[in-house]
């Protein structure tokens, strides 16, 4: 594949997204939400605005600026965050987010160099590692989450296409963003339950 087209491709994949982060924004000032033909129509719009240049003397597309600051988000992170506008959506279980906040924890020191174990070499072509993410997505079929099964079954081919311009598996599974999620959700979750026992034993103490 070209690197022209991997970087139509990765600038539209930005565009979709930020449109859908717009959409989400919206979303939260609206009482009862957006109909979802209206989010399709939206993310039309909001797309072709992100990805074409519109002048006012900027170099890039919005998405292009989007794109340098973020970098490119993994397959599992884009799919994960459209897939919010679909009706019915299967909200990510607990269990599956304490597994990408661990997995993010144990990788990223490795992979920044702390020790001489770098986990992110796994990434170029190793059949453990492939064997590995495909357990994860087995993982997600047994918890119910079907939804994770196909995003990693997406994830999987589009790194043997090589859509993106980097080769190692990893850039395609996880990124920083995902594991800011993942972590940021966990303990907000956490926080909540706190939160609710608390108010729960101090609606029912004696007296």
């Amino acid at each position: 594949m070209t690197n022209a087209l991997m970087q139509t491709i990765a600038l539209a994949e930005m565009s979709i997204t930020c449109s859908v982060l717009v959409i989400l924004l919206l979303q939260n000032f609206t009482r009862n939400g957006i109909p979802f033909a209206l989010k399709v129509l939206l993310v039309l719009l909001l797309a072709n605005l992100f990805f074409w240049p519109l002048g006012m003397s900027l170099a890039l597309p919005l998405a292009g600026y989007v794109r340098g600051v973020v970098g490119d988000l993994s397959i599992v992170t884009t799919l994960l965050l459209w897939s919010v506008l679909l009706p019915n959506h299967q909200a990510t279980p607990t269990p599956i987010k304490w597994l990408i906040g661990i997995l993010a924890i144990v990788f990223y020191p490795f992979a920044l160099g702390v020790s001489m174990f770098d986990p992110y070499a796994w990434g170029y072509g190793s059949m453990i590692f492939l064997i590995g993410i495909l357990i994860f997505a087995l993982i997600c079929g047994l918890a119910g989450w079907t939804k994770g099964v196909w995003i990693m079954g997406v994830a999987i081919i589009a790194w043997s296409l090589h859509l993106h311009e980097s080769s190692n598996l990893w850039d395609y599974v996880l990124d920083p963003v995902l594991a800011i999620w993942a972590l940021f959700s966990l303990w907000s979750g956490v926080w909540k339950q706190r939160k609710e026992k608390a108010r729960s034993g101090y609606l029912f103490r004696p007296g």
